[in-house]
C-alpha cells in the first residue's frame, strides 16, 4: 500500500527581481529526456562569470510558453542579481515582476508529476488561478549544491497566481 504524497502549499509574495543566466528552448519531450538538466550543470560551470549574484546557492528556474501548439517551452536557469551591470557572452539577462505565488516543496522521493497535480489542484480548491504575467507558467528554486542529474532532486514550486 502506498502513502500519498503530501504537499503543503502556501501563498507567498515576491518581489520582481533581475536575473542572468541561460536560456533554453525546446519541448516537453526534449526537457523529459534531461535537456535542462546540461543547462543546469552549465549554470553551476558559468556561475563565476556572473556580476552582482544576490543569492549563489540557489539557482532560478523559470519556464514560459513558447509555442502556440502547446508542446515547447523556454526555460531560463537563472540567478538573481542587484543590477545587470554585463551579461556573459552566450547568457541572458531576465526581469521578473512583483508577484504573488502558490508554493510548495518537492522532497526527495517524492514523484515531481504528483507534486505538480497537488498544487495544481490547491490552486482550484483555493480559489485561485493561474496568473498568466507575461507566459510565467512556473518557477522552480534549486539548491545551487545539488547535482542536476540527481534523479530524486528537492526544490520548491511556485505557480504565479491571483484570486478568482
Amino acid at each position: 500500500m502506498s502513502i500519498e504524497q503530501q504537499n503543503k502549499t502556501v501563498i507567498v509574495s515576491e518581489k520582481g527581481f533581475q536575473a542572468v543566466g541561460l536560456k533554453w528552448e525546446g519541448t516537453f519531450a526534449e526537457a523529459a529526456a534531461g535537456h535542462i538538466r546540461k543547462v543546469h550543470e552549465e549554470m553551476h560551470r558559468r556561475l563565476k562569470e556572473i556580476q552582482h549574484v544576490v543569492d549563489p546557492d540557489t539557482l532560478q528556474g523559470l519556464s514560459y510558453h513558447a509555442s502556440p501548439d502547446g508542446t515547447g517551452f523556454t526555460h531560463y536557469a537563472v540567478v538573481k542579481v542587484e543590477s545587470v551591470a554585463e551579461v556573459p557572452e552566450g547568457m541572458v539577462s531576465i526581469t521578473v515582476p512583483d508577484l504573488m505565488y502558490a508554493q510548495c516543496e518537492h522532497y526527495k522521493g517524492q514523484s515531481i508529476d504528483q507534486s505538480y497535480n497537488n498544487i495544481y489542484a490547491w490552486i482550484a480548491n483555493q480559489g485561485y488561478e493561474h496568473n498568466n504575467v507575461d507566459d510565467l507558467t512556473h518557477f522552480e528554486k534549486y539548491p545551487m549544491k545539488q547535482d542536476p542529474y540527481d534523479e530524486s532532486p528537492e526544490f520548491s514550486i511556485l505557480i504565479p497566481v491571483v484570486k478568482k
